[in-house]
């Protein structure tokens, strides 16, 4: 029965060790239009999620009048930019992960927080910040 309960003590105590994510902080992103703040990343090991790089935040559309929306663009190595949108005129919490189907895990991702301006002129980006899974 000891044996049992110091078992049962153990496995727990082991899922609660592999529920323990380290989050980073991430820069405030911001362009004409758009900011993203309160930003965290984590590169999650290969057995959780994929082993893909999960971010979070807040992404805000601060020019209303303009009539444009917000998006974040995120991508991880080897691979083309993903698009997650906002809310136009609003500021709305992302929780996201990015991963490489074809690999165990993401070491490399690159993030930035952009405005769409319609199909005839140019989007705005913040500047691309580009991360480093340092295992």
């Amino acid at each position: 029965m000891a044996n049992a309960v110091l078992a049962a003590g153990l496995i727990l105590g082991g899922a609660g060790t592999a529920v323990a994510v380290a989050w980073h902080g991430l820069p405030s992103l911001e362009s004409d239009g758009v900011k993203f703040r309160q930003g965290q990343y984590f590169f999650n090991p290969a057995g959780r999620n994929h082993g893909g790089f999960e971010w979070r935040g807040d992404l805000d559309d601060v020019d209303h009048k303009d009539g444009h929306n917000v998006y974040m663009q995120v991508r991880v190595e080897g691979y083309g930019w993903k698009r997650f949108d906002g809310k136009q005129k609003t500021k709305i919490h992302l929780h996201k992960t990015v991963y490489d189907g074809a690999a165990r895990y993401t070491a490399e991702a690159f993030v930035r927080a952009c405005r769409d301006r319609g199909s005839l002129r140019p989007d705005n980006c913040s500047p691309t910040q580009h991360y480093r899974n340092r295992k």
